[in-house]
């Protein structure tokens, strides 16, 4: 792997938190101007240099602080005196006592690299030993750089002036000057290769999309003239080893039409100087807004083949970042409670835009089929939370990117637009922008200016939508005389959590689908428009109408709810869902049934013969993608252990006969081909995928067996045991990239041995060396296989197992190792489902009332999808028994 990249924070101390009370209090004592900081980069040892000098104005006596988390502090000077670190320096803050109404801070300081995605992440190519850094600061991780007040609503300027290696790019928030020599920094540098390159002020913005980025990246530069005339330079860039795969022409044609689309709607020009797009390794999630230097993961950056649903995940990602660029950017949230306004805005507006301004015009269905569903999902676990969230401090924040702040405020968003219409919501979003520029503003600030666009009052709209938490259920009745609908109602009803409030009856603006059969085809006869608000609407219809085969409440998507079908409508769904055309029609009822199954409410063998039956027809490359997503639930998860092997080859053999059937070099080819090789269990199916791997056997005609696929079949292999370490390391060998290292620890630790399962807890719990997304691989590939057809782990080895390692072990996590390791370390070691597991988890949360909140959010999510999947177990069961 090249060199060892080290973590992070010495003695890898907790996060250190900041209460929304401190941040108040702090906002009205401190005003902040500028800060100026110089960092040295050379990416060698395990810190950096980093000297930032703070102008701030604040109330005259007053005693406060400022963020840092450091190795070491050198000194700090306010105002001119120096004072003693030894009395001001703390774990993550410097005390600030006796401020002037006008203050100059600087403090030199030593920070950490890290290698888990947070502040400066640090990365060495093993293809040409060359070292990349990227900075992450959401949420508050800038001061892991430099020191700041870590807080969104203190806005400043901040000039970097960064020092590194001559033969590097140097990328921030302010367009990339020439680099210059050294001159007065000389005595900073450590090597007279070095440069030095002096960014301008960026516009006042937050810490948290502030960045740095710094390696010898390659890429392609555009531009393109804004709405106000100027010229705005465009970038791509990623590593150079990947430089060959980089599809720059794809990536800038979709950003130049992203721009046209918000310089169009929102009637605000571009408000930074340039816009690069930067694709980095280890990456936590799909991107971040930093303001004029967008990162994302690297995996966006394809070297294999990728399905057209990730090709359009990546037109969206680019699409929602460059929308924060306005909405997060230019007017910011004051506190994390509107974090939703930032992500489910630009959520919103990037699925717009993709369909109305890229190729992928079904991009609504996306959104129904992937984004709602994960909505529908956190809405139902008992760590929901109304879309605008309480937020009493960081902790709450930093697990709150959840399904409800993006896809359930983005649905919510839709309902808005129609409310209010779509020329006054974006009316609206003007007069916001032009009033709020370059300042923090709360959910009010937005509203009243929808208000006034709209003329509608929005506060009973606002309490039921976002400041109330859960789902509702919509459930339609027929009422038929003689072949004619006589009387079609919608039931509406809370979906109640225990220890939740109880969501009230909403509004909602929706379509109600009526469809008849017509030989094979399901044909929408009627498609009604009209709002439910109460227990009990009436639907209106034309007279003389004959009783529908299928009544579809919330057809076209327009509302947030879960739907139920009547029974009759349920059996031809069942029945006929290949003879829906419409995709978006034919995925809200596939979304229908798996959340049926998901609610016990039908048998999990209902879903698995629908998908058989009418996996042909699903053509949608996302509908499809979720689907096989749901399909290796209902086997890992939804299956008992003993009857896993059967359902798992039953599923291989159709999905075998399916990609054969599919057209050569098709997205569904090669969707199908992938899903095979994943649940491929029987001898003669490993057989034929390790003839695959050998070349003994070709693919079928239209799949290219590329390096992605090909470690997909190694994982397969190595799940059921049929190859060796050693040949995995060969492997690694010939693909000896940060891609091939981490699908070779996935593919060891997927092996079902006391040896393999035993290494890769070991590595990704206690091998700090290791970077997140080498710990991520390795904790997957020890989540498979680690259960046996008995339904007993895989046997530790040494008198303890791994499920009393787990319970020992996670609350050491949230306080040792920093939050996206211990999210990836609790989310993939946790035991499989099984009864005992219900109670380890339930007796955990008991007996540790305060635990970190993250660690008790997640545990509480893990115990309750446990729970779930017992009962669909429990129907499936009792059905099986019955028939």
């Amino acid at each position: 792997m090249g060199e060892t990249v080290l973590l992070t924070l010495g003695s890898f101390v907790s996060q250190l938190n900041l209460t929304r009370d401190d941040a108040r209090t702090r906002a009205q004592l401190i005003d902040v101007d500028s800060y100026d900081i110089t960092l040295v980069l050379d990416g060698n040892g395990d810190t950096f240099r980093s000297i930032t000098t703070v102008r701030f104005s604040a109330q005259e006596g007053a005693d406060s602080f400022i963020d840092a988390i450091t190795d070491t502090v050198t000194s700090v000077v306010l105002n001119g005196e120096e004072l003693d670190v030894s009395q001001v320096v703390s774990e993550g803050r410097i005390a600030l006592p006796g401020l002037a109404r006008r203050n100059e801070l600087t403090v030199d300081a030593m920070f950490f690299y890290m290698n888990t995605g947070e502040g400066l992440h640090r990365f060495v190519d093993p293809v040409d030993n060359e070292t990349y850094l990227y900075s992450q600061f959401e949420v508050p991780d800038s001061r892991r750089v430099f020191p700041v007040f870590e807080q969104p609503d203190m806005k400043a300027t901040f000039a970097f002036n960064v020092i590194a290696p001559k033969h590097w790019e140097v990328f921030s928030n302010s367009p990339t000057p020439r680099p210059n020599d050294l001159g007065e920094f000389a005595d900073l540098a450590e090597s007279q290769e070095s440069a030095i390159w002096q960014f301008a002020p960026t516009p006042p913005i937050s810490s948290y999309i502030t960045a740095i980025v710094a390696g010898p990246y390659t890429g392609v530069r555009d531009s393109l003239v804004s709405s106000d005339g100027e010229t705005v330079p465009l970038g791509v860039f990623c590593r150079a080893s990947l430089a060959p795969h980089l599809d720059a022409e794809n990536i800038i044609e979709t950003t130049k039409a992203g721009f046209a689309f918000f310089e169009e709607h929102f009637q605000t020009p571009y408000p930074f100087e340039k816009y690069d797009q930067i694709f980095v390794p280890e990456f936590n999630a799909g991107a971040m807004e930093n303001a004029g230097c967008v990162t994302f993961v690297e995996s966006y950056v394809f070297r294999s083949r990728a399905t057209e649903a990730t090709v359009e995940r990546r037109d969206v990602t680019i699409l929602h970042e460059l929308a924060h660029m306005w909405f997060g950017d230019l007017v910011t949230m004051k506190w994390w409670n509107d974090l939703w306004l930032n992500e489910s805005f630009a959520e919103f507006m990037s699925t717009l835009a993709t369909a109305e301004a890229t190729r992928f015009d079904e991009a609504w269905t996306t959104f129904a089929t992937l984004e709602k569903e994960w909505a529908y999902r956190q809405d139902q676990l008992p760590s929901t939370h109304p879309i605008e969230a309480d937020i009493a401090d960081l902790h709450d924040v930093e697990v709150n990117f959840d399904g409800i702040t993006y896809a359930k405020g983005a649905s919510v968003l839709k309902q808005l637009v129609a409310y209010v219409g779509r020329e006054n919501f974006f009316t609206g979003l003007k007069a916001y922008f032009d009033a709020h520029a370059w300042k923090n503003t709360e959910l009010r600030d937005l509203l009243v200016e929808l208000e006034k666009a709209s003329g509608r009052d929005l506060d009973e709209w606002v309490r039921v939508w976002l400041q109330e938490s859960g789902v509702n259920v919509l459930t339609p009745e027929l009422k038929v005389a003689n072949g004619i609908l006589t009387e079609l109602l919608i039931h509406q009803a809370p979906w109640v959590i225990d220890g939740q409030p109880t969501p009230s009856l909403r509004p909602h603006r929706l379509a109600v689908g009526l469809y008849s059969l017509q030989g094979d085809k399901l044909v929408r006869t009627e498609l009604i428009h009209l709002d439910v608000s109460q227990a009990v609407t009436s639907v209106p219809f034309s007279p003389e109408t004959p009783k529908p085969d299928l009544v579809l409440v919330n057809d076209t998507d327009l509302t947030y709810a879960k739907v139920r079908f009547d029974d009759a409508s349920l059996e031809t769904a069942l029945a006929h869902l290949s003879g829906i055309d419409d995709s978006l029609a034919q995925l809200l009822v596939l979304s229908t049934v798996w959340d049926m199954v998901r609610d016990a409410e039908i048998p999990l063998e209902k879903y698995i013969e629908l998908l058989e039956s009418n996996i042909d027809a699903l053509t949608h490359s996302t509908g499809l993608t979720v689907q096989l997503r749901q399909l290796a639930t209902a086997v890992e998860s939804y299956t008992e252990p003993q009857n896993r092997s059967a359902l798992s080859a039953r599923i291989a053999d159709f999905l075998w006969d399916a990609t054969l059937r599919s057209p050569a070099h098709s997205d569904q080819q090669f969707q199908l081909f992938r899903a095979f090789v994943a649940h491929a269990t029987t001898p003669e199916q490993v057989d034929r995928l390790a003839d695959f791997h050998t070349g003994a056997q070709n693919a079928p005609d239209g799949i290219t067996i590329d390096k992605d696929l090909a470690w997909g079949i190694v994982t397969t292999l190595a799940v059921h045991d049929q190859i060796s370490d050693e040949d995995i390391d060969v492997l690694m060998q010939e693909d000896n990239t940060a891609s091939g290292i981490r699908s070779a620890h996935l593919a060891r630790s997927a092996r079902p041995t006391t040896h393999s399962k035993k290494r890769a807890y070991d590595l990704a719990t206690s091998d700090v060396s290791l970077p997140n997304a080498v710990i991520a691989a390795i904790a997957r590939g020890y989540s498979m296989g680690i259960e046996q057809a008995d339904g007993a782990l895989v046997d530790s080895g040494d008198g303890h197992s791994f499920a009393d390692r787990f319970y020992t072990h996670v609350e050491g996590w949230w306080n040792d190792r920093t939050l996206e390791i211990a999210q990836t370390l609790t989310l993939s070691l946790h035991p499989p489902v099984s009864q005992e597991t219900a109670t380890r988890t339930r007796e955990w949360l008991e007996s540790h009332p305060q635990a970190h909140k993250g660690a008790r959010r997640i545990m509480r999510e893990l115990l309750d999808t446990t729970e779930r999947a017992l009962r669909v177990r429990e129907t499936s069961q009792n059905r099986s028994s019955d028939a």
